[in-house]
């Protein structure tokens, strides 16, 4: 007995469909994902000669840009803007800070175009929360 074999069709892959599925999945990764967005605050420190600060592991510090905008450095080494920039929402974060690190020095980093009001408005909130070693960030002038 002889049998017949049937002709085999041949097989197409399609890719435009493929094509048209992997487009979709790469809008849509795009799309979720998160992407981290680091701010900087760009502040020019005010010239001051003296000595050089003593190294401490940890510190906390608050930066104050030339708008008198607050920022605090947070335990990653990156400035956060502070969302509400009132008094009583500036005492509230550095009240937070001060629960743990009262000995820590506390260091305001402010621009030299900074207004006067905006600093010292710190340094109070800084003295009324606790913390007890508070310095300024300064450079050393270059002649």
């Amino acid at each position: 007995m002889k049998f017949q074999r049937k002709k085999r069709e041949n097989v197409d892959i399609t890719l435009i469909s493929m094509i048209d599925v992997l487009f979709v999945l790469l809008l849509f990764f795009m799309v979720s994902t998160s992407f981290n967005q680091h701010t900087e605050v760009n502040i020019k420190l005010p010239e001051a000669e003296g000595s050089a600060a003593e190294e401490h592991p940890k510190t906390v510090s608050l930066m104050i840009d030339a708008d008198g905008i607050y920022s605090l450095v947070g335990e990653d080494g990156l400035s956060h803007q502070l969302i509400d920039q009132s008094r009583a929402g500036l005492k509230q974060e550095l009240s937070k800070l001060a629960e743990n690190s009262k000995d820590v020095p506390f260091i305001i980093n402010a621009d030299d175009k900074t207004p006067n009001k905006a600093v010292m408005t710190a340094l109070d909130i800084a003295g009324q929360v606790g913390f007890s070693h508070i310095t300024f960030a300064t450079l050393h002038p270059t002649e």
